[in-house]
């Protein structure tokens, strides 16, 4: 090989040498949601990108936005009324932030203003905002009866279990929010902690037909409690919830309100999400959202795509929430039941169909939700026929607690009727009349099925209604569907 050979030879090693020796690098992976990059500022947005995020925007937030406006609506209707607790409409318990209210009997049966009532419990409520302070709850003696108190985040998850089914003793308990580093006060028996500043509660104590049980449940009910911590004495506090004011009915007020309005959801979500952080793994999703909101305060037609994106998803997507058979998953029978009710998870899909059809289930272990809008040859129900409904002798729905079948208008309230009557249930043994061979049939629709029959019947509106069947505290064959309602026949 001659000089020049050698020297081209010995150049051309030398140039491939780093690259014959040197390794591979990694690519440092995401450790952590911060280290996963989002998209850009600036990114081009096509309409219909920006619309495809809106629309998942809106089913995903549906709940929150919903949340936190019907806590500003109880603020804002006590902050009217004196800033103390009412019944909005004369019907409806409301109270400050950071307290509660309690009717005193069932819900009256002429109420519009919130849908998918029962008659089987007295009801409570009260929006927190836990941020601010602590809030400590009373639990009464209840003895063997049912009772369970409901305690929400903003995204509707429950998060304590307080109630009959837990085996909760009476005493004082406070819940507090995701950044309290308090100490538990003496005299408190236990501390629950929300994910969320926000929380809302749903008290809910069985309570019978008769005049007896309603007088019975009177002291129970007024040391059913919520107060801030710094008013907790260590004493058993009592209020007359009889004596609650009746606030009117606010002006333009026709069915429940419309706590999500897609033309103002734009400027309502960013807010919400600063309040309601990311559960884990939703840390990407918070990030996709924000990046076209962001486009969009640089950009009014991005904005304008955004709305046009909440409006058609409230119509297309939202409103068929309404519907049973849009809701859960099939139950057996021609009925549906949710799986996930109260503890959502990222079930967004069936979070947002029960924010939209009938918010704040409970969980499945306290009450177990199933219903329907068509009988057993799949037509819509309507009270102009007749239908029945026969459970076998010994497969009434299993509880430990108790159960109901409630017929609802196409409006998912209740249909005044001359008989006062709403439901069937645990609550009806006393007058309800078995067949001969031990089944049970109830009677539904806008005419009597006959004298002899009408103590097993619910009147319904002449026109649409639909059927719910509760079951509190049931037993796990109805939790994992083994247990399945009967058919809805219509007769002739």
């Amino acid at each position: 090989m001659n000089v020049t050979a050698k020297n081209l030879l010995s150049a051309l090693i030398l140039t491939l040498t780093p690259f014959a020796s040197a390794h591979a690098q990694q690519v440092p992976l995401p450790k952590t949601a911060a280290d996963v990059p989002a998209p850009p500022a600036g990114t081009a947005m096509s309409k219909a990108y920006v619309q495809t995020v809106g629309r998942m925007a809106y089913v995903w937030g549906y709940a929150l936005v919903n949340s936190h406006n019907r806590r500003a609506g109880f603020a804002y209707l006590s902050g009217q009324n004196g800033n103390v607790a009412g019944l909005n409409g004369g019907v409806v318990p409301m109270a400050p932030v950071n307290q509660s209210a309690m009717l005193t009997d069932y819900v009256d049966p002429s109420q519009t203003f919130v849908t998918c009532p029962n008659q089987d419990v007295v009801y409570g409520a009260g929006y927190y905002a836990l941020d601010k302070e602590p809030v400590v709850f009373q639990v009464p003696n209840f003895g063997d009866r049912f009772w369970v108190y409901a305690l929400y985040d903003a995204r509707t998850d429950q998060f304590a279990q307080i109630g009959k089914p837990y085996g909760t003793k009476p005493g004082f308990y406070m819940m507090v929010g995701p950044n309290w580093k308090g100490t538990k006060p003496a005299g408190i028996t236990a501390v629950v902690r929300s994910s969320t500043e926000l929380a809302f509660s749903i008290p809910r104590i069985f309570k019978g037909d008769s005049a007896d049980e309603t007088k019975a449940v009177q002291p129970l009910i007024n040391q059913v409690m919520f107060y801030p911590l710094s008013q907790f004495t260590g004493k058993m506090k009592t209020t007359d919830w009889s004596k609650l004011p009746k606030w009117p009915t606010p002006a333009g007020a026709v069915g429940e309100t419309k706590w999500v309005v897609p033309e103002k959801f734009y400027e309502q979500l960013p807010g919400v999400m600063k309040l309601v952080k990311p559960m884990p793994g939703e840390e990407s999703l918070y990030a996709w959202i924000s990046s076209v909101w962001t486009a969009a305060e640089k950009d009014p037609a991005i904005k304008a795509a955004l709305i046009e994106s909440f409006v058609a998803a409230d119509k297309d997507t939202i409103a068929p929430f309404f519907r049973w058979d849009q809701n859960g998953r099939p139950a057996g029978n021609g009925w549906n039941s949710p799986v996930n009710n109260a503890q959502w998870g990222n079930d967004y899909l069936n979070r947002t169909a029960t924010a939209k059809s009938n918010m704040y289930d409970n969980r499945p272990v306290e009450t177990k939700y199933i219903y329907r809008d068509y009988d057993s040859e799949g037509r819509q129900l309507e009270g102009k026929y007749g239908y029945s409904v026969t459970f076998a002798k010994g497969q009434e729905p299993p509880v430990k607690g108790f159960w109901s079948l409630t017929v609802y208008n196409d409006k998912h309230v209740f249909h005044p009727n001359a008989l006062k009557r709403y439901s069937l249930g645990t609550k009806s043994k006393s007058f309800m009349k078995y067949n001969p061979d031990g089944s049970l049939t109830l009677y539904f629709g806008a005419k009597s099925p006959g004298q002899e029959k009408e103590s097993n019947w619910v009147p319904a509106p002449e026109g649409e209604f639909s059927l719910y069947i509760r079951a509190y505290w049931s037993d796990p064959s109805i939790i994992n569907g083994t247990w399945m309602p009967p058919n809805v026949v219509r007769s002739n």
